[in-house]
């Protein structure tokens, strides 16, 4: 994420969550059990983070959120019993958590800013999470978010992201053709570059083996759960009950499917970096 990126971001986020709900997510939170069942089963970032024992794994720790947008998944495990430090650089975000948890009364800090630049002093996490956050940044912001992250981590605390996952050529062609609410087209080039021109993503790479290679030189541990191989076709499926069945039905059957087709096939990924590497190691 360069200045200009940041900028980008800053400003687009402050539009989208000052329109947001609270009272929509007040409900979300105030009901985890309803909310998973209906998302961590479909939508695939949530599906994505909710996986490997998620839920137990934050009963009780320290958890420290970046990129926390509408706060919703702060707030939601903070519900579930984490103690929540949630982060965005948008101002907005800070003033939407802080009125949902006027009513919902959970232990979450909200704080805004570029996580390079705030002192923790010497608070620790047990885990950081980031919900489809590092494709935000450029590699060395990348590599110096890494690195900070396992210096803030407990000796066995772990940090988990979820993340597209591009391992296939021809399926990222496939994708940028077809269009999206809020996103023309390729083919549709005089639009498509005039969408380009306000998108706030980098030019990066996002396969598996360049997140497994870069977390590798700051944890110990490096596992990564392909996820979405025949769900990234929902897009081409009218919105709708059936879409949601659809979405639904292909999670459950991905688990059967041979590791090399979810691998190319993958539209994102769970990411797991268990054991951080201390500067003195």
């Amino acid at each position: 994420m360069t200045d200009q990126n940041i900028k980008q971001n800053i400003e687009h986020y402050d539009q989208v969550y000052a329109k947001l709900n609270i009272v929509n997510i007040i409900n979300s939170v105030n009901n985890p059990e309803w909310f998973l069942a209906k998302n961590a089963t479909r939508e695939t970032s949530w599906h994505g983070l909710y996986q490997a024992g998620f839920i137990d794994a934050i009963k009780g720790r320290n958890v420290l959120e970046l990129g926390c947008g509408d706060g919703l998944n702060a707030l939601l495990m903070a519900k579930l019993g984490a103690n929540v430090v949630a982060l965005d650089i948008s101002e907005a975000s800070k003033i939407v958590i802080e009125k949902a948890n006027e009513t919902l009364k959970l232990p979450v800090t909200a704080i805004t800013g570029d996580f390079l630049g705030i002192d923790f002093r010497l608070q620790t996490f047990d885990i950081v999470v980031g919900k489809d956050f590092l494709h935000h940044l450029t590699y060395e912001r990348e590599e110096a978010y890494l690195r900070k992250i396992a210096t803030l981590l407990k000796p066995n605390g772990e940090a988990r992201f979820t993340e597209p996952a591009v391992n296939s050529k021809f399926l990222d062609a496939l994708r940028w053709i077809i269009p999206v609410p809020g996103r023309p087209s390729k083919l549709n080039k005089a639009a498509f570059r005039e969408w380009k021109k306000h998108d706030p993503h980098p030019e990066r790479e996002n396969s598996t083996r360049h997140f497994r290679d870069v977390g590798s030189r700051y944890f110990s541990s490096v596992d990564i759960i392909m996820l979405g191989s025949i769900e990234r076709f929902h897009r081409i499926i009218p919105p709708g009950k059936f879409n949601d069945k659809f979405r639904r039905w292909s999670h459950r059957l991905e688990l059967n499917l041979p590791h090399w087709f979810r691998h190319y096939a993958a539209r994102s990924q769970a990411i797991i970096y268990k054991y951080p590497k201390k500067e003195n190691e």
